[in-house]
């Protein structure tokens, strides 16, 4: 007889802080930023922009380390793993995502060591809403086969895995251990693909990853245009049904698409104000798997999927600033 599983998701992937701040769009010129997209950076760059930035607000953050925390505010049983040293960024980082009911056991950095620091990323927000990332990996950037506890992963539902965290190199052999144990237990697998331009870092491993492991594939119409390297959305949309059991892509103001096999359901964005963009994908991985992991339908799922965006567009940061229970309940979801 199968165990009952003891998570309903497993999210493995970048364990950053977030300082967020916003700015003219002349800062952007003035900096070198490049608008709406997250770039690497070094330490030196990330204490310059720092430097520059005036006030911000530092929260816990990381793509997949947000779609857990909102898991976990959600009620769903969640643990995370994600490397941050023992420093004072780190200790944030711990006590924020533990606060909401995860498990984060991952070994920390060994505050002697040299080097790298916790990460973090400076989120400038302009005017409009949109937000321009600069990402100081840290130690996040290490996370290795040996942070992956076999065990966890084989008492899960769903094992989440963040496209961002194929930029390290030892992430990969991490992720092929994780979902070997995973699978092995009866577990599924879903990935987010982060960012257009890290798809275009690693195609050939993502395209592998979606056609060998992944069930579920969370997207948005950037990124599965530039996976799939087509001239359109439908195209993407079409070339999915293929090579991928189930995908869920958000196309912005028009809500998402969610599709498995040949069957595709539309969910309307949420009715929201929109201040700030940053984590409205990590947010709709949030609710769509809050649902799916309870067996709800595409549309709920979705549904589900986009409230939980538009409460994340709806205020600076990443993280709720709504109790999602409630959100939901107010939109009769469950």
């Amino acid at each position: 007889m199968t165990a009952t599983p003891t998570y309903d998701v497993v999210g493995v992937g970048n364990a950053m802080v977030d300082i967020l701040a916003k700015v003219p769009e002349a800062f952007l010129a003035e900096t070198g930023v490049t608008k709406g997209i997250m770039q690497l950076i070094d330490a030196e760059r990330a204490i310059a922009l720092y430097a520059k930035m005036g006030p911000a607000r530092e929260v816990s953050g990381g793509s997949a380390a947000n779609t857990i925390a909102g898991l976990g505010q959600l009620g769903s049983r969640a643990a995370y793993v994600g490397k941050v040293k023992d420093d004072q960024l780190g200790a944030i980082f711990a006590h924020d995502i533990r606060a909401l009911g995860v498990h984060f056991a991952t070994p920390m950095t060994p505050r002697s060591a040299e080097g790298h620091e916790t990460g973090r990323c400076m989120i400038l927000v302009t005017p409009d809403g949109e937000r321009s990332m600069n990402t100081y990996l840290g130690v996040s950037e290490h996370l290795g086969p040996d942070d992956i506890d076999e065990a966890l992963m084989a008492r899960t539902k769903w094992l989440y895995l963040e496209g961002y965290r194929h930029d390290g190199a030892l992430s990969l052999a991490a992720f092929d251990k994780a979902i070997k144990a995973c699978k092995a237990a009866g577990g599924k697998v879903a990935l987010t693909l982060s960012d257009p331009f890290c798809v275009d870092r690693h195609r050939d491993e993502f395209r592998r990853l979606v056609r060998e492991d992944v069930d579920l594939l969370f997207a948005n119409e950037h990124e599965i245009v530039s996976l799939f390297q087509t001239s359109s959305l439908e195209d993407a949309l079409d070339l999915a049904k293929t090579e991928v059991p189930m995908a869920a892509i958000t196309v912005g103001p028009a809500g998402a698409y969610v599709i498995n096999g040949a069957r595709m359901v539309h969910a309307p964005a949420a009715p929201m104000a929109r201040v700030d963009a940053t984590g409205a994908g990590d947010m709709f991985a949030a609710g769509f798997l809050h649902g799916i992991a309870r067996g709800r339908n595409l549309l709920t799922c979705g549904t589900m999927g986009c409230v939980a965006a538009g409460e994340a567009i709806s205020h600076i940061g990443a993280r709720p600033e709504t109790d999602l229970k409630d959100l939901f309940a107010r939109f009769g979801l469950d």
